[in-house]
């Protein structure tokens, strides 16, 4: 495994859907991967997940406490992030944190359930707490773009 992974080292992904993250997970189960990053294909889907489900079940009421940031994290950032050019290195909030030992089959048929949640969810989504109200294709596009920047992590092994 290669920590502390540099530019070059990362694959570039751009997905126009959860349905393409999805089917990446499902192709890095298969084939297997060496981790340039810190954390395995199942942290991965789980972290997804953590971030994902709170666009239907809610974010934590403290982050709304940053919700006068949101014009500026609108205008600079989350352009940025649409576009799948996401920082690297800056530390996730402790509650998005997946632990160590979990199982990559495992949490994959479990992102993927949590993408078919939310393909189908038929509501109003959850204010996001850096960008505040988005539609269901802003969203969907947002969260593409966030599998992308943590999957790109994950170098496919060759199929034999």
């Amino acid at each position: 495994m290669r920590k502390n992974a540099i530019a070059s080292d990362l694959r570039v992904l751009q997905f126009a859907n959860l349905d393409a993250a999805s089917e990446e997970t499902q192709s890095l189960l298969q084939s297997g991967y060496d981790r340039c990053g810190n954390w395995s294909l199942a942290q991965i889907c789980r972290h997804l997940r953590l971030v994902q489900d709170p666009s239907i079940d809610g974010y934590p009421r403290w982050m709304s406490l940053f919700a006068f940031m949101r014009p500026v994290m609108r205008r600079t950032l989350l352009p940025r992030l649409m576009q799948g050019n996401s920082p690297t290195g800056i530390p996730t909030s402790p509650i998005f944190v997946p632990p160590a030992e979990l199982d990559d089959a495992d949490e994959v048929l479990l992102f993927l359930r949590s993408v078919e949640r939310f393909k189908s969810h038929q509501g109003n989504y959850a204010a996001h707490p850096g960008f505040g109200r988005m539609d269901r294709d802003a969203l969907e596009t947002l969260h593409a773009a966030h599998a992308a920047h943590h999957l790109r992590f994950l170098i496919p092994r060759p199929r034999s």
